[in-house]
Protein backbone atom coordinates (compact mmCIF):
# COMPACT_ATOMS: atom_id res chain seq x y z
CA UNK A 1 0.00 0.00 0.00
CA UNK A 2 1.66 3.15 -0.65
CA UNK A 3 1.84 6.45 0.47
CA UNK A 4 0.56 9.83 -0.66
CA UNK A 5 2.39 12.93 0.41
CA UNK A 6 0.36 16.04 0.44
CA UNK A 7 1.69 19.16 0.47
CA UNK A 8 1.17 21.00 3.87
CA UNK A 9 1.86 25.57 4.31
CA UNK A 10 4.62 24.10 6.18
CA UNK A 11 6.39 22.57 3.15
CA UNK A 12 8.45 25.16 0.66
CA UNK A 13 7.41 25.20 -2.94
CA UNK A 14 10.24 25.73 -4.90
CA UNK A 15 10.74 26.43 -8.00
CA UNK A 16 12.67 28.79 -10.75
CA UNK A 17 12.81 32.55 -10.56
CA UNK A 18 10.08 34.60 -12.36
CA UNK A 19 10.39 34.82 -15.81
CA UNK A 20 11.85 38.33 -17.22
CA UNK A 21 8.95 40.44 -18.45
CA UNK A 22 10.27 43.54 -20.49
CA UNK A 23 7.56 45.81 -22.18
CA UNK A 24 8.18 48.48 -25.19
CA UNK A 25 5.55 51.27 -26.92
CA UNK A 26 6.31 51.13 -30.67
CA UNK A 27 5.67 54.76 -32.24
CA UNK A 28 2.34 53.39 -33.58
CA UNK A 29 0.94 53.36 -30.37
CA UNK A 30 1.33 49.10 -30.02
CA UNK A 31 2.26 47.40 -26.48
CA UNK A 32 5.04 45.19 -27.43
CA UNK A 33 5.46 42.68 -23.86
CA UNK A 34 8.31 40.14 -24.22
CA UNK A 35 8.66 36.93 -21.45
CA UNK A 36 11.83 34.83 -21.62
CA UNK A 37 12.65 31.11 -20.84
CA UNK A 38 15.53 29.78 -22.52
CA UNK A 39 14.91 26.55 -21.84
CA UNK A 40 13.85 25.42 -25.10
CA UNK A 41 14.16 26.73 -29.00
CA UNK A 42 10.40 27.65 -28.88
CA UNK A 43 8.50 30.91 -29.09
CA UNK A 44 5.26 32.31 -28.91
CA UNK A 45 3.96 34.63 -30.61
CA UNK A 46 0.58 36.35 -30.41
CA UNK A 47 -1.40 39.36 -30.68
CA UNK A 48 -3.86 40.76 -28.86
CA UNK A 49 -6.56 43.12 -30.29
CA UNK A 50 -8.40 45.12 -27.79
CA UNK A 51 -11.64 44.70 -29.35
CA UNK A 52 -14.05 41.38 -28.22
CA UNK A 53 -17.91 40.82 -28.75
CA UNK A 54 -18.86 43.40 -26.24
CA UNK A 55 -17.27 45.90 -28.48
CA UNK A 56 -19.62 44.98 -31.52
CA UNK A 57 -22.49 47.27 -32.54
CA UNK A 58 -25.73 46.50 -32.08
CA UNK A 59 -27.52 44.16 -34.19
CA UNK A 60 -24.61 42.53 -35.55
CA UNK A 61 -23.48 40.33 -33.25
CA UNK A 62 -21.07 37.42 -33.71
CA UNK A 63 -19.20 40.13 -36.05
CA UNK A 64 -16.25 39.25 -33.54
CA UNK A 65 -15.91 35.81 -33.84
CA UNK A 66 -16.63 35.65 -38.03
CA UNK A 67 -13.63 38.39 -38.15
CA UNK A 68 -11.55 35.83 -36.50
CA UNK A 69 -12.67 32.97 -38.70
CA UNK A 70 -12.14 35.16 -42.20
CA UNK A 71 -8.33 36.17 -40.85
CA UNK A 72 -7.25 33.04 -42.23
CA UNK A 73 -8.95 33.65 -45.53
CA UNK A 74 -6.42 35.62 -47.44
CA UNK A 75 -4.64 38.72 -47.83
CA UNK A 76 -2.50 40.76 -50.81
CA UNK A 77 0.51 38.40 -50.36
CA UNK A 78 -1.25 35.29 -48.85
CA UNK A 79 -3.90 32.88 -50.57
CA UNK A 80 -6.82 31.94 -48.75
CA UNK A 81 -5.10 28.97 -45.84
CA UNK A 82 -1.67 29.79 -46.81
CA UNK A 83 -1.23 31.35 -43.29
CA UNK A 84 -1.80 28.43 -41.20
CA UNK A 85 -0.31 26.17 -43.97
CA UNK A 86 3.38 27.84 -43.62
CA UNK A 87 2.91 27.98 -39.89
CA UNK A 88 2.98 24.09 -39.92
CA UNK A 89 5.24 23.82 -42.93
CA UNK A 90 7.66 25.12 -40.27
CA UNK A 91 6.84 22.74 -37.70
CA UNK A 92 4.23 25.18 -35.59
CA UNK A 93 0.68 25.29 -34.94
CA UNK A 94 -1.47 28.02 -34.88
CA UNK A 95 -5.24 29.05 -33.69
CA UNK A 96 -7.50 32.29 -32.53
CA UNK A 97 -10.30 32.51 -30.40
CA UNK A 98 -12.47 35.40 -29.58
CA UNK A 99 -13.88 36.09 -25.95
CA UNK A 100 -16.01 39.09 -24.21
CA UNK A 101 -13.04 41.47 -24.03
CA UNK A 102 -10.40 40.64 -27.00
CA UNK A 103 -9.38 38.22 -30.00
CA UNK A 104 -6.59 36.67 -29.74
CA UNK A 105 -4.21 34.81 -32.96
CA UNK A 106 -0.85 33.17 -31.98
CA UNK A 107 1.65 30.79 -33.02
CA UNK A 108 3.54 28.35 -31.56
CA UNK A 109 7.29 28.14 -33.63
CA UNK A 110 10.92 27.28 -33.35
CA UNK A 111 12.46 30.17 -31.89
CA UNK A 112 14.46 30.95 -35.86
CA UNK A 113 10.74 31.35 -36.96
CA UNK A 114 9.60 34.28 -35.42
CA UNK A 115 10.54 36.82 -38.32
CA UNK A 116 7.98 35.05 -40.14
CA UNK A 117 5.25 34.77 -37.71
CA UNK A 118 6.13 38.51 -37.62
CA UNK A 119 5.88 39.46 -41.31
CA UNK A 120 2.70 36.97 -41.52
CA UNK A 121 0.60 38.46 -38.87
CA UNK A 122 1.50 42.14 -39.13
CA UNK A 123 0.52 41.29 -43.18
CA UNK A 124 -3.15 40.22 -41.95
CA UNK A 125 -3.89 43.02 -39.26
CA UNK A 126 -3.71 45.44 -42.37
CA UNK A 127 -4.09 43.78 -45.91
CA UNK A 128 -7.66 41.45 -45.72
CA UNK A 129 -8.68 40.50 -48.39
CA UNK A 130 -12.21 39.03 -49.00
CA UNK A 131 -15.14 38.96 -51.20
CA UNK A 132 -18.63 37.79 -50.80
CA UNK A 133 -17.76 33.89 -51.53
CA UNK A 134 -15.79 34.21 -48.35
CA UNK A 135 -18.31 35.48 -46.84
CA UNK A 136 -21.36 33.29 -47.39
CA UNK A 137 -18.98 30.31 -47.00
CA UNK A 138 -17.47 31.05 -43.48
CA UNK A 139 -21.11 32.15 -42.17
CA UNK A 140 -22.31 28.98 -42.13
CA UNK A 141 -19.05 27.51 -40.35
CA UNK A 142 -20.27 29.91 -37.51
CA UNK A 143 -23.15 28.74 -38.01
CA UNK A 144 -22.38 24.80 -37.41
CA UNK A 145 -20.55 25.95 -34.88
CA UNK A 146 -23.33 27.49 -32.78
CA UNK A 147 -25.61 24.43 -33.72
CA UNK A 148 -22.55 21.77 -32.38
CA UNK A 149 -21.59 23.89 -29.32
CA UNK A 150 -24.72 25.96 -28.12
CA UNK A 151 -27.93 24.29 -30.35
CA UNK A 152 -27.21 20.70 -29.32
CA UNK A 153 -26.36 21.17 -25.74
CA UNK A 154 -29.34 22.29 -23.66
CA UNK A 155 -26.68 23.43 -20.62
CA UNK A 156 -24.74 26.18 -22.96
CA UNK A 157 -28.31 27.45 -23.93
CA UNK A 158 -29.55 27.81 -20.51
CA UNK A 159 -26.46 29.60 -19.45
CA UNK A 160 -27.15 31.96 -22.34
CA UNK A 161 -30.07 32.79 -21.55
CA UNK A 162 -29.06 33.07 -18.04
CA UNK A 163 -26.04 35.93 -18.96
CA UNK A 164 -28.73 37.96 -21.19
CA UNK A 165 -31.12 37.74 -17.59
CA UNK A 166 -28.18 38.88 -15.91
CA UNK A 167 -27.14 41.70 -17.92
CA UNK A 168 -30.01 43.96 -19.38
CA UNK A 169 -28.03 46.30 -20.72
CA UNK A 170 -24.60 45.72 -20.78
CA UNK A 171 -23.48 43.88 -23.78
CA UNK A 172 -22.13 40.88 -21.64
CA UNK A 173 -25.62 39.76 -21.89
CA UNK A 174 -25.04 39.03 -25.54
CA UNK A 175 -22.98 35.39 -26.37
CA UNK A 176 -19.99 35.58 -27.93
CA UNK A 177 -20.70 33.67 -31.16
CA UNK A 178 -23.77 35.81 -31.19
CA UNK A 179 -27.52 35.27 -31.57
CA UNK A 180 -28.84 32.81 -34.42
CA UNK A 181 -31.01 35.14 -36.17
CA UNK A 182 -28.13 37.57 -36.01
CA UNK A 183 -25.57 35.51 -37.31
CA UNK A 184 -27.17 34.68 -40.63
CA UNK A 185 -27.41 38.30 -41.29
CA UNK A 186 -23.56 38.87 -41.40
CA UNK A 187 -22.31 40.25 -43.75
CA UNK A 188 -19.00 41.46 -45.87
CA UNK A 189 -19.86 45.31 -44.97
CA UNK A 190 -20.39 44.22 -41.30
CA UNK A 191 -17.21 42.25 -40.99
CA UNK A 192 -15.19 45.26 -42.61
CA UNK A 193 -16.30 47.59 -40.45
CA UNK A 194 -15.21 46.20 -36.96
CA UNK A 195 -11.72 45.09 -39.13
CA UNK A 196 -11.26 48.62 -40.50
CA UNK A 197 -12.18 49.40 -36.50
CA UNK A 198 -10.10 47.44 -34.22
CA UNK A 199 -7.83 45.53 -36.04
CA UNK A 200 -5.24 48.45 -36.11
CA UNK A 201 -1.91 48.72 -33.86
CA UNK A 202 -2.70 51.22 -31.32
CA UNK A 203 -5.53 48.78 -29.95
CA UNK A 204 -2.89 45.68 -30.08
CA UNK A 205 -0.79 43.77 -27.57
CA UNK A 206 2.16 42.06 -28.88
CA UNK A 207 3.21 39.23 -26.57
CA UNK A 208 6.25 37.19 -27.70
CA UNK A 209 7.19 34.53 -25.07
CA UNK A 210 10.11 32.01 -25.17
CA UNK A 211 13.72 31.74 -26.17
CA UNK A 212 14.08 35.55 -27.07
CA UNK A 213 15.84 38.49 -26.23
CA UNK A 214 14.10 41.72 -25.66
CA UNK A 215 16.24 43.58 -28.19
CA UNK A 216 15.48 41.33 -31.17
CA UNK A 217 12.05 41.19 -30.43
CA UNK A 218 12.06 45.32 -30.68
CA UNK A 219 14.21 45.06 -33.63
CA UNK A 220 11.47 42.67 -35.17
CA UNK A 221 8.46 44.94 -34.15
CA UNK A 222 9.56 47.76 -35.73
CA UNK A 223 10.38 46.49 -38.72
CA UNK A 224 7.26 44.56 -39.07
CA UNK A 225 4.66 46.47 -36.74
CA UNK A 226 5.43 49.62 -36.24
CA UNK A 227 5.37 51.05 -40.30
CA UNK A 228 1.08 50.06 -39.65
CA UNK A 229 -0.84 52.91 -39.12
CA UNK A 230 -2.46 53.82 -36.10
CA UNK A 231 -6.15 54.11 -36.35
CA UNK A 232 -6.30 57.92 -34.49
CA UNK A 233 -10.34 57.80 -34.41
CA UNK A 234 -10.28 54.90 -31.81
CA UNK A 235 -12.26 55.13 -29.16
CA UNK A 236 -12.08 54.83 -25.45
CA UNK A 237 -13.90 51.23 -24.43
CA UNK A 238 -17.02 53.16 -22.94
CA UNK A 239 -19.93 50.52 -22.73
CA UNK A 240 -23.61 51.23 -21.12
CA UNK A 241 -23.62 50.01 -17.71
CA UNK A 242 -25.84 48.30 -15.97
CA UNK A 243 -29.34 49.54 -14.61
CA UNK A 244 -29.39 48.99 -10.65
CA UNK A 245 -31.20 45.70 -10.33
CA UNK A 246 -34.69 46.27 -8.27
CA UNK A 247 -36.03 42.46 -8.21
CA UNK A 248 -35.03 39.03 -7.88
CA UNK A 249 -34.75 37.63 -11.36
CA UNK A 250 -35.38 34.28 -12.04
CA UNK A 251 -35.47 31.18 -14.89
CA UNK A 252 -36.50 27.70 -15.42
CA UNK A 253 -35.07 25.99 -18.32
CA UNK A 254 -36.50 23.02 -19.51
CA UNK A 255 -35.09 20.51 -22.08
CA UNK A 256 -35.55 16.97 -23.42
CA UNK A 257 -32.03 16.25 -23.30
CA UNK A 258 -31.37 17.13 -19.70
CA UNK A 259 -30.13 14.38 -17.96
CA UNK A 260 -28.33 16.09 -15.12
CA UNK A 261 -30.46 18.81 -13.56
CA UNK A 262 -29.24 22.08 -11.31
CA UNK A 263 -29.47 25.39 -9.85
CA UNK A 264 -27.03 27.68 -11.21
CA UNK A 265 -27.31 31.29 -9.36
CA UNK A 266 -24.89 33.99 -10.70
CA UNK A 267 -24.43 37.62 -9.11
CA UNK A 268 -23.26 40.72 -10.65
CA UNK A 269 -19.89 41.36 -8.99
CA UNK A 270 -16.47 43.87 -9.49
CA UNK A 271 -14.07 42.63 -11.28
CA UNK A 272 -10.22 43.81 -10.74
CA UNK A 273 -9.32 47.18 -11.45
CA UNK A 274 -5.60 48.67 -12.21
CA UNK A 275 -4.20 49.65 -8.99
CA UNK A 276 -7.27 48.50 -7.00
CA UNK A 277 -7.75 44.43 -7.17
CA UNK A 278 -8.17 44.06 -3.61
CA UNK A 279 -12.21 43.35 -3.44
CA UNK A 280 -11.36 41.03 -6.99
CA UNK A 281 -8.78 39.55 -4.59
CA UNK A 282 -11.46 38.79 -1.85
CA UNK A 283 -14.18 37.54 -4.04
CA UNK A 284 -11.28 34.83 -5.55
CA UNK A 285 -10.75 33.13 -2.14
CA UNK A 286 -14.34 33.39 -1.52
CA UNK A 287 -14.93 31.54 -4.27
CA UNK A 288 -12.21 29.04 -3.29
CA UNK A 289 -13.53 28.87 -0.04
CA UNK A 290 -17.46 28.38 -1.11
CA UNK A 291 -17.06 25.92 -4.16
CA UNK A 292 -12.98 25.09 -4.74
CA UNK A 293 -12.95 21.39 -4.12
CA UNK A 294 -14.32 18.60 -1.69
CA UNK A 295 -13.08 20.82 1.65
CA UNK A 296 -14.82 23.82 0.41
CA UNK A 297 -17.83 25.35 2.45
CA UNK A 298 -20.75 24.05 -0.34
CA UNK A 299 -19.65 20.98 -0.74
CA UNK A 300 -18.79 20.08 3.09
CA UNK A 301 -22.35 21.29 3.85
CA UNK A 302 -24.55 19.67 1.20
CA UNK A 303 -22.46 16.80 -0.36
CA UNK A 304 -20.86 15.27 2.81
CA UNK A 305 -22.94 16.32 5.49
CA UNK A 306 -26.58 16.70 4.58
CA UNK A 307 -26.24 14.21 1.34
CA UNK A 308 -28.53 16.89 -0.58
CA UNK A 309 -26.17 16.98 -3.64
CA UNK A 310 -23.69 15.13 -5.65
CA UNK A 311 -21.67 18.38 -6.38
CA UNK A 312 -21.24 21.99 -5.68
CA UNK A 313 -19.27 24.72 -6.88
CA UNK A 314 -17.78 28.29 -7.27
CA UNK A 315 -16.50 30.45 -9.76
CA UNK A 316 -15.48 33.88 -10.18
CA UNK A 317 -13.05 35.05 -12.96
CA UNK A 318 -12.19 39.21 -12.04
CA UNK A 319 -9.79 39.22 -15.55
CA UNK A 320 -12.97 41.31 -17.13
CA UNK A 321 -12.89 45.20 -18.25
CA UNK A 322 -16.36 45.60 -16.69
CA UNK A 323 -18.53 44.11 -14.08
CA UNK A 324 -18.27 40.18 -14.18
CA UNK A 325 -20.10 37.52 -12.30
CA UNK A 326 -19.65 35.45 -9.15
CA UNK A 327 -21.74 32.33 -9.81
CA UNK A 328 -22.95 29.03 -7.80
CA UNK A 329 -23.72 26.18 -8.65
CA UNK A 330 -25.34 22.87 -7.01
CA UNK A 331 -26.66 19.00 -8.46
CA UNK A 332 -29.11 17.43 -6.15
CA UNK A 333 -28.60 14.14 -4.78
CA UNK A 334 -31.15 11.78 -6.29
CA UNK A 335 -34.80 12.38 -4.96
CA UNK A 336 -33.89 16.10 -3.93
CA UNK A 337 -35.82 18.87 -5.75
CA UNK A 338 -34.10 22.15 -7.06
CA UNK A 339 -36.58 23.80 -4.65
CA UNK A 340 -34.58 22.27 -1.72
CA UNK A 341 -31.54 22.46 -3.22
CA UNK A 342 -31.67 25.72 -3.77
CA UNK A 343 -33.03 26.17 -0.32
CA UNK A 344 -29.95 23.99 1.74
CA UNK A 345 -27.58 26.35 -0.72
CA UNK A 346 -28.91 29.43 1.03
CA UNK A 347 -28.87 27.96 4.20
CA UNK A 348 -25.25 26.53 4.09
CA UNK A 349 -24.25 30.52 2.61
CA UNK A 350 -25.99 32.23 5.08
CA UNK A 351 -23.97 29.90 7.74
CA UNK A 352 -20.72 30.96 6.86
CA UNK A 353 -21.34 34.70 6.87
CA UNK A 354 -22.18 34.36 10.36
CA UNK A 355 -19.65 31.58 11.58
CA UNK A 356 -16.30 33.41 9.52
CA UNK A 357 -13.75 32.24 7.36
CA UNK A 358 -11.97 29.31 8.79
CA UNK A 359 -8.29 30.06 10.27
CA UNK A 360 -7.24 26.74 8.74
CA UNK A 361 -9.14 26.31 5.71
CA UNK A 362 -8.19 30.13 4.36
CA UNK A 363 -4.13 29.39 5.22
CA UNK A 364 -4.53 26.14 3.02
CA UNK A 365 -6.24 27.83 -0.15
CA UNK A 366 -3.55 30.80 0.08
CA UNK A 367 -0.53 27.68 -0.09
CA UNK A 368 -2.59 26.12 -2.80
CA UNK A 369 -3.14 29.33 -4.60
CA UNK A 370 0.88 30.29 -4.85
CA UNK A 371 1.90 27.13 -5.50
CA UNK A 372 -0.35 27.08 -8.32
CA UNK A 373 1.27 29.94 -9.43
CA UNK A 374 4.51 29.09 -8.94
CA UNK A 375 3.93 26.14 -10.82
CA UNK A 376 2.57 28.32 -13.62
CA UNK A 377 6.36 29.57 -14.53
CA UNK A 378 7.04 26.07 -16.11
CA UNK A 379 4.42 27.06 -18.69
CA UNK A 380 5.72 30.23 -20.82
CA UNK A 381 2.09 30.24 -22.64
CA UNK A 382 0.06 30.16 -20.02
CA UNK A 383 1.89 33.57 -18.68
CA UNK A 384 1.91 34.64 -21.83
CA UNK A 385 -2.35 34.76 -21.84
CA UNK A 386 -2.09 35.81 -18.66
CA UNK A 387 -0.92 38.67 -19.30
CA UNK A 388 -2.44 39.13 -22.78
CA UNK A 389 -5.85 38.77 -20.76
CA UNK A 390 -5.18 41.39 -18.14
CA UNK A 391 -3.91 44.57 -20.82
CA UNK A 392 -6.86 43.74 -23.41
CA UNK A 393 -9.08 43.98 -20.12
CA UNK A 394 -8.23 47.38 -18.53
CA UNK A 395 -4.79 45.95 -16.20
CA UNK A 396 -1.56 46.66 -16.80
CA UNK A 397 1.74 44.70 -16.05
CA UNK A 398 2.30 46.38 -12.61
CA UNK A 399 -1.39 45.02 -11.57
CA UNK A 400 -0.57 41.55 -12.99
CA UNK A 401 3.04 41.15 -11.06
CA UNK A 402 1.19 42.28 -8.11
CA UNK A 403 -1.86 39.78 -7.83
CA UNK A 404 -0.13 37.07 -6.07
CA UNK A 405 0.94 39.67 -3.19
CA UNK A 406 -2.64 40.72 -3.29
CA UNK A 407 -4.32 37.11 -3.09
CA UNK A 408 -1.86 36.79 -0.05
CA UNK A 409 -3.12 39.30 1.97
CA UNK A 410 -6.42 38.72 1.79
CA UNK A 411 -7.98 38.17 5.34
CA UNK A 412 -11.47 36.49 6.29
CA UNK A 413 -12.87 39.59 7.59
CA UNK A 414 -12.18 40.74 3.40
CA UNK A 415 -13.73 37.43 2.36
CA UNK A 416 -16.89 38.46 4.47
CA UNK A 417 -17.06 41.31 3.50
CA UNK A 418 -17.00 40.56 0.18
CA UNK A 419 -19.68 37.61 0.44
CA UNK A 420 -21.87 40.13 2.29
CA UNK A 421 -21.80 42.57 -0.53
CA UNK A 422 -22.07 40.39 -3.47
CA UNK A 423 -23.96 37.45 -2.27
CA UNK A 424 -27.76 39.05 -2.11
CA UNK A 425 -30.29 36.41 -3.82
CA UNK A 426 -32.53 39.77 -4.54
CA UNK A 427 -29.60 41.06 -6.47
CA UNK A 428 -29.04 37.97 -8.59
CA UNK A 429 -30.21 35.27 -11.48
CA UNK A 430 -31.10 31.75 -9.93
CA UNK A 431 -32.04 29.46 -12.87
CA UNK A 432 -33.43 25.84 -12.73
CA UNK A 433 -31.77 23.63 -15.90
CA UNK A 434 -34.30 21.00 -15.74
CA UNK A 435 -35.51 17.77 -18.37
CA UNK A 436 -38.70 18.64 -20.05
CA UNK A 437 -41.85 17.90 -18.23
CA UNK A 438 -43.95 15.00 -18.89
CA UNK A 439 -47.12 14.87 -21.00
CA UNK A 440 -49.74 12.87 -19.35
CA UNK A 441 -52.46 10.95 -21.84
Amino acid sequence: MGLALALTPAMAVTARAEAPVTTFTLDNGMQVLVIEDHRAPVVEHMVWYKAGSADETPGVSGVAHFLEHLLFKGTKTLEPGEFSKVVAQNGGTDNAFTSLDQTVYHQRVAADRLELMMKMESDRMVNLQLDEADILTERDVIIEERNMRTENDPGALFREQAMAAQYLNHPYGTPVIGWRHEMEQLDLDAALSYYQQFYAPNDAVLIVAGDVEPDRVLALAKDYYEPLPANPELEVRDRPAEPRQTAERRLTFRDARVSTPYVMRTYLAPERDPGAQEKAAALTILAEVLGGGQTSVLNQKLQFGLKKAVYASAFYNGTSLDDTTFGLVVVPAPGVSLDEAEREMDAAIAQFITDGVDAAQLERIKFQVKASQIYAQDDVSQLARRYGDALTSGLTVEDVKAWPDVLQAVTGEDVIAAAKEVLDRNQAVTGYLMPAEEVTQ
